[in-house]
């Protein structure tokens, strides 16, 4: 499929998103967001074993596109932000949440508005020093969204979230990792190098396996402890009956490395 304000690259089985609207910082209209779901669906089909996320040019996104095709805003006035919101933004960060492939964000620049929760939406997120994270909405008289109340409240605790929510400041990607809300900062010049490294790791890996564990993070942060141990065994029965784990056990038991099929 072409795609309008994206570019899509499979190789090795890693699917690399490139945000694609670099004129505008990759400011994201609701088609960005509906691309970056076609490509999510049947993601595994299509021979995808990880996705990788980033932006063209010097910004990671944003935001919303405060502009939209049509001249308009598609964020502002109720009930234009919320048909946005329900009809794109939304189910993409679901999506996201959703798929049974690790996921991987390099935070090449600001990361803005629905654009922050878009790059906190990877298993890992990698972010150039000169990154930062900035949930604007207060600046504009708006409140977060994009699943931002949910995300930030569980990555960084009530008092961090509040700052970045309620104050609008940015938060450097340094200040990031320290406060753990990405997994990583490092030099600019080799954010993609690294990027792509975990990525095809990740591709590489027992992605049955990897996909279980991501559903059963996101189920723990609502279970209570009993439950999760409960949910815990029930994915070991699937992961263990898996072409994964006999190709894990017999690559051990021959002293070989594993070739994992994902499935």
């Amino acid at each position: 499929m072409t795609y309008e304000t994206i570019r899509l690259d499979i190789a090795d089985g890693v699917a690399t998103i490139t945000l694609n609207r670099p004129d505008r910082l990759n400011a994201a209209p609701p088609q960005m967001f509906d691309e970056i779901r076609d490509v999510l669906d049947g993601a595994q089909e299509k021979g995808i074993r990880a996705l990788l996320i980033t932006g063209e040019g010097r910004a990671f996104c944003s935001g919303a596109d405060l502009q939209g095709r049509d001249g308009e805003s598609p964020i502002t006035g109720g009930a234009r932000a919320k048909a946005a919101l329900t009809a794109s933004y939304n189910p993409t960060m679901v999506a996201l949440s959703q798929a049974p492939i690790p996921i991987v964000t390099a935070v090449n620049g600001p990361a803005a508005g629905i654009g922050c929760s878009l790059a906190l939406a990877g298993d890992f997120v990698l972010a150039g020093k000169s990154a930062y994270f900035l949930q604007a909405f207060v600046n504009i008289g708006l409140v977060p969204d994009g699943g931002a109340t949910w995300m930030l409240s569980r990555l960084v605790g009530k008092a961090r979230a509040m700052e970045m929510m309620m104050l609008g400041e940015r938060i450097p990607a340094e200040k990031a990792e320290s406060w753990g809300l990405i997994y990583k900062a490092i030099e600019d010049a080799v954010l993609m190098e690294e990027a792509r490294l975990l990525a095809a790791r990740l591709a590489a890996g027992p992605t049955f396996a990897l996909g279980l564990m991501r559903k059963g993070i996101a189920d723990a942060l609502e279970q209570d402890y009993a439950a999760a141990m409960a949910a815990e065994a029930a994915r070991q029965n699937k992961a263990g009956d898996s072409e994964d784990a006999a190709e894990g056990t017999a690559a051990f038991l021959q002293k070989r490395k594993a070739e994992f099929k994902g499935r």
